[in-house]
């Protein structure tokens, strides 16, 4: 088979599903060489998808798009390019693929937000989005959703046969693991210029994420004698303006510290330098930020939501999303208590383990097979 493969969501900074389809791309080729994979990819995104030791792909150069305009460019130009370059299947990465395509095509969903919390996102993917993906879901040969959460709330929501839409977890790099070395360590600690103790959330600072949740549970601890600081690590999203506010309103400015976005590259040493990463989100399709703390040996407290409570499991504190009692319990409980954050960390790295990239790709193969 000849399967093409649009990369062109690729963000500059990826997070969630960006991180999926670098991998996916990546590791796709190395499953097979009985088919070829055509990449659409931006020049950036072909950078930071990196040059693969494999003969059985080709890149395909697309426009650096605005949303809105890429969604034009995937209705209207990219059915001809699955033409020109001979497509048996087109594998369309987030959410929404062309109506006129005329070959097959898979679509992934990493969640249903836009359906289940419109109010989470802007106004013109509120007005997109929704209608794209069930055009996307009528039109597709198969379905792809990245939990079994994700995969109910789009039988649902959608009015999917269940034959249609298959899960396939992702992944964790191996580049997430515990890291011993105290020099290298302490490096990182002054080049970022973190605290030395600190609680940390890593993610788009955006309303889905719930971050007044933390800060107001961080607002009545962090005057506890030896309370750690917090670390938000992630780029400002739509809608941070409120978490900046909310911030100077609790006087939080000297106990949270805003890092930015760390690459794949610097996650790791983060997660190792923090006491417990701590995700308040009200909905997750799958959820990196937990996964890869888990595979750093770092504890996990989350909210007991959609795929959150799936993936983590017995392996880290899951609270309910709006409990703010229960998050100061959680934190009280977990930093008080170095047997706990032994046995978390443990069952962190043998849970997260169990999630690879290998295996996406390979349960990813198997869907296009079916089709062939």
């Amino acid at each position: 088979m000849k399967i093409g493969i649009d990369a062109t969501p690729l963000p500059a900074q990826p997070f969630g599903a960006g991180k999926y389809i670098i991998e996916l791309i990546r590791h796709l080729p190395l499953q097979t060489s009985a088919h070829r994979f055509v990449v659409f990819a931006t020049p950036a995104g072909r950078r930071q998808i990196g040059e693969l030791p494999t003969q059985n792909l080709e890149w395909v150069a697309a426009p650096d798009l605005a949303s809105p305009l890429r969604l034009v460019w995937e209705q209207i130009r990219l059915p001809a390019l699955a033409r020109r370059h001979g497509l048996d299947l087109l594998h369309s990465l987030h959410y929404t693929s062309p109506y006129a395509l005329s070959c097959p095509s898979v679509v992934t969903f990493h969640d249903m937000t836009f359906f289940l919390f419109p109010e989470l996102h802007t106004r013109p993917k509120r007005l997109l989005f929704p209608r794209l993906i069930r055009l996307s879901a009528r039109r597709a040969a198969a379905l792809i959703a990245n939990s079994a959460s994700t995969r109910r709330d789009a039988m649902r929501i959608l009015g999917l046969p269940s034959d249609r839409i298959h899960v396939t977890p992702l992944g964790v790099s191996q580049a997430f693991r515990p890291i011993r070395d105290p020099q290298v360590l302490a490096d990182y600690r002054s080049r970022f210029s973190l605290p030395d103790a600190f609680i940390l959330f890593v993610g788009l600072i955006e309303p889905r994420k719930n971050l007044p949740l933390l800060l107001k549970t961080h607002a009545r601890l962090v005057e506890r004698p030896g309370f750690p600081s917090l670390v938000l690590a992630g780029k400002k999203g739509w809608g941070s303006r409120q978490v900046e506010q909310l911030i100077k309103a609790l006087h939080l400015r000297d106990k949270v510290h805003f890092a930015g976005y760390f690459s794949d590259d610097e996650l790791p040493i983060v997660y190792n330098l923090a006491q417990a990463l701590v995700y308040p989100s009200t909905y997750e399709g799958f959820g990196f930020p937990p996964m890869e703390a888990m595979a750093c040996g770092t504890p996990v407290i989350a909210t007991d939501v959609a795929a959150l409570a799936e993936n983590i499991g017995p392996a880290g504190l899951l609270i309910p999303p709006l409990d703010e009692q229960a998050l100061t319990d959680a934190l009280q409980t977990l930093l008080n208590n170095p047997a706990l954050q032994m046995r978390l960390s443990q069952a962190g790295i043998k849970r997260a383990a169990e999630f690879s990239w290998e295996r996406t790709a390979r349960l990813t193969l198997q869907i296009y097979e079916s089709l062939g």
